[in-house]
C-alpha cells in the first residue's frame, strides 16, 4: 500500500509518513475502504497509541449501510471504530500519569468540558462531544491514533486488550443498569440477545437480579445466552403474536399468570426496535422501569401512551455512558464479570473489511467481532 506524502492531520498538526497506518473508512455514499492514513504527532495533553484491538459495533455497520444515526450524519470519509484498547507509543507535553509502554483502554468520547452539562458531570450529554468514529472525528480502526490522555485508562496485567476493547459496550450497559436500578433478588427482563443484551445479562446476574429472562428472535442467540449465563431463562419472540401477546407470554416465565408482583420491576431494552420497546412496556410491572439502551429509529409512532401513563411506567433512556471505565475495569480484573466468550471472531487489521461483512451478515452467527493488530509497532525513533 503506497504511503501518503507528508500532510496535515485533521487538527492541522504536521504528521509523519514513515510508518504505514492502514485505516478503515466509511464514505458519505455508503462505501467502505481501506486507506493509508497519516500518523499524527501528539499535541499537548495527548498521546499517540498503537491500537491493538477494536470491536465492531452495530453503529459502525449502521453508519456504513445508511450513513447516519439520528442527527449523526457521515458527510465525508471518516475512519470508524470506537471500542478500543492499545499501547502508548508517544507522550505529548503536559501529560501526567501515562508513559510509553502503558497498556490502556480508550474512552472514545471527548466532551467540551465547558458547557453546563459537562460542569454538572453529565458529560455524556455534551452536544459538542468529539466522538471517535463519528464524522468528522476519526476512530480507532487504524494502527495509530492520537487521543487525549485524560480519556485513557491504564490496564492491569490481568486484563487483555480483547477484554479492554469490551469496556466500551460494557460501559453502555453499566450506565443502563445504573439508570434502571436493578436490585438483589428482583426480576429483570432483557430484550435482545446481541452483544449489548448479553453483556446486560452478565451484569444483571452479577447485580443479584433474579429471575432473569432474555428475549430474541434468533434461537441460536438464545442458545448462546443459556451457555453464556447458565440459569437465565430465554424467550423466543413469537412473530405471530403482537407486542402485548408476547409480553403476556414473557410474564409467565416470572410467575403465575395474573400475579402482578412476580412481573419484572425492571426491563433493559437492548434492541431499539419499536415493537420490542412496546413489548417491554407491557411486560414490566405496573410502576416499574423500562430503560431503553438500544438505538432505534428517529420517530416511534406506536408507543402505548395511555398504558404507560395509567401504569405509571417509568420509561427511561440513556445516551452512551459517563464515569464507567474504572468500575468496568474493576469488574473484569476482579472476576465479577467474564466476557471473553463474547468475542466469537477476530480478524487482523488488514482484513477488517472482511470482518465488517461478516458482522453485517446475521447468518454468520457472530456475537462480537474484534479487529486485532499484532504487528510490532514503534514510533520512538
Amino acid at each position: 500500500m503506497p504511503l501518503l506524502p507528508e500532510v496535515n492531520g485533521h487538527n492541522g498538526v504536521k504528521v509523519k509518513t514513515s510508518h504505514p497506518n492502514p485505516s478503515i473508512q466509511v464514505t458519505a455514499d455508503h462505501q467502505v475502504k481501506m486507506v493509508e492514513a497519516p500518523v499524527e504527532e501528539p499535541g499537548h495533553g495527548q498521546v499517540l497509541l498503537h491500537i491493538k484491538a477494536t470491536g465492531i459495533c452495530g453503529s459502525d455497520i449502521h453508519f456504513w449501510k445508511t450513513g447516519k444515526i439520528g442527527t449523526l450524519v457521515f458527510e465525508g470519509d471518516c475512519i470508524i471504530g470506537h471500542e478500543a484498547a492499545g499501547i502508548v507509543l508517544k507522550v505529548g507535553e503536559g501529560v501526567e500519569g501515562l508513559q510509553v509502554g502503558d497498556r490502556v483502554a480508550v474512552e472514545p468520547g471527548v466532551p467540551c468540558e465547558k458547557c453546563f452539562l459537562c460542569r454538572e458531570g453529565r458529560y455524556n450529554l455534551c452536544e459538542d462531544v468529539q466522538f471517535a468514529g463519528v464524522y468528522p472525528y476519526h476512530g480507532t480502526l487504524q494502527r495509530y491514533k492520537v487521543h487525549p490522555a485524560k480519556w485513557l485508562y491504564k490496564l492491569p496485567d490481568t486484563v487483555s486488550y480483547a477484554e479492554a476493547a469490551l469496556l466500551e459496550p460494557l460501559s453502555v450497559v453499566l450506565h443502563g443498569i445504573r439508570t434502571a436500578g436493578l436490585s438483589l433478588g428482583r426480576g429483570a427482563l432483557i430484550c435482545g440477545a446481541g452483544p449489548i443484551g448479553l453483556i446486560a445479562l452478565a451484569c444483571a446476574r452479577a447485580s443479584g437480579a433474579h429471575p432473569i429472562v432474555i428475549t430474541d428472535l434468533e434461537p441460536k442467540r438464545l442458545a448462546f445466552a443459556k451457555e453464556f449465563s447458565p440459569g437465565c431463562l430465554t424467550y423466543q419472540v413469537n412473530r405471530s403474536l403482537d407486542a402485548e401477546g408476547n409480553a403476556k407470554e414473557i410474564r409467565k416465565l416470572f410467575g403465575p399468570e395474573g400475579d402482578e408482583y412476580s412481573a419484572p420491576p425492571a426491563v433493559l431494552e437492548c434492541t431499539g426496535v419499536e415493537n420490542s420497546v412496546v413489548t417491554a412496556t407491557f411486560a414490566v410491572r405496573r410502576g416499574g422501569v423500562v430503560c431503553v439502551i438500544g438505538v432505534g429509529k428517529s420517530i416511534m409512532n406506536n408507543l402505548p401512551f395511555m398504558h404507560i401513563s395509567l401504569a405509571e411506567i417509568d420509561l427511561r433512556f440513556i445516551n452512551r455512558y459517563r464515569d464507567t471505565w474504572p468500575s468496568g475495569i474493576a469488574c473484569l480484573s476482579g472476576g465479577i464479570l467474564d466476557l471473553k466468550k463474547l468475542v466469537t471472531h477476530t480478524f487482523p487489521l488488514e482484513k477488517a473489511i472482511d470482518a465488517l461483512h461478516v458482522c453485517s451478515d446475521l447468518s454468520q452467527g457472530s456475537i462480537k467481532i474484534q479487529i486485532v493488530d499484532d504487528v510490532e509497532a514503534s514510533l520512538l525513533s
